[in-house]
């Protein structure tokens, strides 16, 4: 590790006063790189596997399609390749998956790509801040745990918001460890614009790692207090600006020239992020989104609308989801060691000064893991486990941390803290067996064989054990009288692997022989710890689990995806969605998830077996094909191709056509986009004259579907509720009123 930066005259001085020492750096044990190389590849494999079978993703699909074939769509983030309405969040995650598909073309594995880059860097990222703060061997720990933790498997496999997100705040971590170390400006601003990068994935889920990170700073920097404010709050302006760059940029851009803000009813980018993103979230807990402009529902598009925002009530059983079978499974194999390193490492640490690294980084990944784990408790997340991405990495970095610190008390005997070793062996493992058990028809060996490894594990450390002990005379905090990070910290060779020992009999054969054997059993217990969540991971090698489109192994991933729903199959419809009946045509049940990545069920299956075709209009049903050949050999110069009630509806056209169809209704079906007079501007002017009638009901569809009987011809000969509108058509009625939107009763 590099040493301290003075900064000005007299930095070395104020260093010294603070406690903080210089450090020489690091060497690297012979064993990092090719183990770290491996950690990589494994990642890479497990993220990539069967990437050229990866299946389309429901609206943020065609979304990225729309995006790779026009910068304006690009830029805003626009659903459809005519700009009239955006995705219901913040574009940024799509970036780069619009680029890959402008590289090599639109196809299911070059939305995937980005995402596997993204997850195979976030494991570098992370063992990087880890090295950093804790060492070698805690870093080669944390990123194996990492790489090998179920929801991250899952995650880096998927279309979804989170692998990008992931990677920013981890980006952002890193920036802030190297901040805090030396007092510097510049990498804190760096962790500023990461957490504002961030931002742009996943909105103000972002800011929730602002606590931990500022907490870090504020209490670890080397220099006055005064300074260290002075550079959180430029680092703050600097976050806030970034992050509210397009937001910024939507405001100010004239609505005529953009998209219409999806999930509002105010067209602004403000209330998409505050309301419908934000505070919908937390209806569970009594807060409401009521009066920021957001919709008034959050469920999709001709399901069973959700209770307004505000109207449910908090119950007991929220507060411990992170503990339900389809979550814990995918991200909580390491809780007991997670929790139990993050207490000892800032209680062991006690005395300690101020400027203590080892003890700041506990503070920072226990206060992200807390604050991220009351997020999710009380906000919505359901099914969606691609969500633990931001969870992983406090668990894993801790995992390592912690397993290095307990084998050095382990090591220096006594029993003040010697019993940390087995304890955390004991929980983990138990812990793992509770959650294979709640599977027990899923690799019923794995319970059994995490038993049967820990208990191996702990024999060999206590047989060991007197070969390990050193005598060397402890300091106050950890026990160790070095700093962290330098070659006898915590991150040593000498400190994992290898056992020191300076007692008179250190050079015998029996002590070296049972040295040897208390690393085997270190090697093993970690081992024991490591493979239940090792297992649930490598689910993604089998097709059967592989390709989730909620980022879930396992069962789980089977679970969601035969709950899942069915969402852009366009068939004949059975109702017209102006009757005020939902008007299903996709067999759809009456309850679905928040967001369609969670209709991954047949349309994922779908893709799996026609993987081998390109995403061209072969893919589209012969009345679909029949439908699109039509309209476009009578679009006559308009903008639109055709409008449609629902998303869903227009949904096939877009993704495998890149059709300039006209959605309307947004995600939920309740944004006015278009409303009715807006609509009839359209075919008044040339740029719509089609409209295709049927399909999931939407508030938009309700109130134009009458006036397209009314006043446009019927197609003949088309199986869909095609209609022909005509600008005379459009101006005989200019002159009435406008057909009042009607609000959605939500079912309760």
């Amino acid at each position: 590790m590099a040493s301290l930066p003075t900064g000005r005259a007299g930095g070395g001085r104020l260093h010294r006063r603070l406690g903080v020492a210089r450090r020489t750096p690091e060497p690297r044990p012979a064993y990092s790189r090719p183990v770290l190389l491996a950690i990589l590849v494994i990642a890479g494999v497990l993220f990539a596997w069967d990437i050229q079978h990866s299946a389309f993703h429901a609206f943020y699909s065609e979304t990225a399609r729309s995006m790779s074939e026009s910068w304006h769509a690009f830029l805003f983030g626009s659903f459809d390749p005519g700009g009239s309405i955006t995705i219901d969040k913040l574009p940024g995650f799509l970036w780069p998956q619009a680029l890959s598909a402008r590289i090599f073309g639109f196809h299911p594995w070059a939305l995937t790509l980005p995402q596997v880059i993204e997850g195979v860097l976030s494991v570098a990222v992370l063992y990087r801040a880890v090295r950093r703060w804790a060492g070698e061997n805690a870093a080669l720990l944390a990123a194996a745990a990492f790489a090998l933790t179920p929801a991250i498997a899952g995650l880096f496999r998927t279309e979804v918001e989170d692998p990008a997100f992931t990677l920013c705040v981890l980006l952002a971590g890193d920036a802030t460890l190297r901040a805090a170390r030396g007092a510097r400006l510049r990498p804190l601003l760096a962790a500023g614009v990461w957490v504002g990068l961030s931002f742009q994935a996943k909105m103000l889920e972002a800011w929730a790692v602002l606590p931990a990170l500022g907490l870090l700073y504020v209490l670890s920097a080397p220099t006055v207090l005064r300074r260290r404010l002075a550079h959180l709050a430029a680092a703050g302006a600097v976050c806030v600006a970034v992050s509210a760059s397009w937001v910024l940029l939507v405001t100010f851009t004239p609505a005529k020239d953009r998209p219409y803000i999806d999930g509002t009813t105010n067209n602004s980018a403000v209330s998409q992020v505050v309301g419908y993103n934000f505070l919908n979230r937390f209806s569970s807990v009594s807060v409401s989104a009521k009066d920021t402009g957001s919709v008034a529902v959050s469920t999709m598009a001709g399901t069973a609308p959700a209770p307004p925002t505000g109207h449910s009530r908090p119950t007991a059983g929220q507060w411990v989801k992170m503990f339900a079978p389809s979550l814990v499974s995918q991200i909580g194999w390491l809780y007991p060691a997670a929790a139990l390193a993050a207490v000892c490492g800032v209680v062991w640490r006690r005395g300690r000064p101020r400027t203590d690294p080892l003890r700041a980084g506990f503070v920072l990944w226990g206060v992200w893991l807390v604050t991220y784990f009351l997020v999710f408790s009380a906000g919505a997340v359901g099914g969606h486990t691609y969500y633990m991405g931001v969870v992983a990495v406090p668990l894993a970095a801790l995992f390592g941390a912690g397993m290095v610190q307990f084998w050095r008390a382990w090591v220096r005997g006594g029993r003040a803290r010697a019993w940390a070793l087995p304890t955390v062996v004991v929980t983990t493992v138990a812990w793992s067996a509770v959650i294979a058990e709640l599977f027990p028809t899923y690799l019923p060996w794995l319970a059994p064989a995490a038993v049967v490894l820990g208990a191996g594990g702990l024999g060999l450390l206590a047989w060991g054990r007197r070969g390990t002990r050193t005598h060397t005379r402890p300091a106050s905090g950890d026990g160790s009288s070095v700093a962290p990070g330098s070659p006898a910290g915590p991150g040593s060779a000498s400190r994992l692997g290898t056992a020191s020992a300076s007692g008179p009999d250190s050079g015998s054969g029996g002590d070296a022989g049972r040295r040897r054997t208390a690393v085997l059993g270190l090697v093993t217990a970690l081992v024991a710890m490591l493979l239940p969540s090792a297992a649930w991971a490598s689910s993604v090698l089998d097709p059967t689990y592989g390709h989730s489109g909620m980022g879930s192994t396992g069962p789980v991933a089977i679970r969601h995806r035969t709950a899942a729903h069915h969402p852009a199959t366009h068939r004949a419809p059975s109702a017209d969605p102006s009757d005020g009946t939902a008007g299903r045509t996709d067999g759809s049940s009456s309850h679905a998830p928040r967001h369609p990545e969670t209709s991954d069920g047949t349309a994922h299956e779908t893709a799996r077996k026609t993987a081998h075709k390109t995403s061209d209009e072969t893919s589209l049903s012969p009345a679909q094909r029949q439908l699109l050949a039509y309209t476009r050999a009578h679009q006559d110069g308009a903008t639109y191709l055709f409008a449609t009630t629902s998303w869903r509806v227009a949904s096939p056209y877009i993704l495998h056509a890149g059709a300039a169809v006209l959605p309307m209704g947004g995600f939920t079906g309740t944004a006015p986009s278009p409303t009715a007079s807006g609509f009839r501007d359209l075919v008044a002017t040339g740029q719509l004259r089609y409209v295709v009638l049927g399909g999931p009901a939407t508030t938009p569809g309700r109130a134009i579907g009458p006036w397209v009987r009314a006043h446009c011809e019927r197609v003949p000969g088309q199986a869909y509720q095609l209609y022909r509108c005509t600008p005379e058509s459009a101006a005989a009625d200019r002159s009435g009123s406008e057909t009042p939107t009607p609000t959605p009763t939500p079912t309760p």
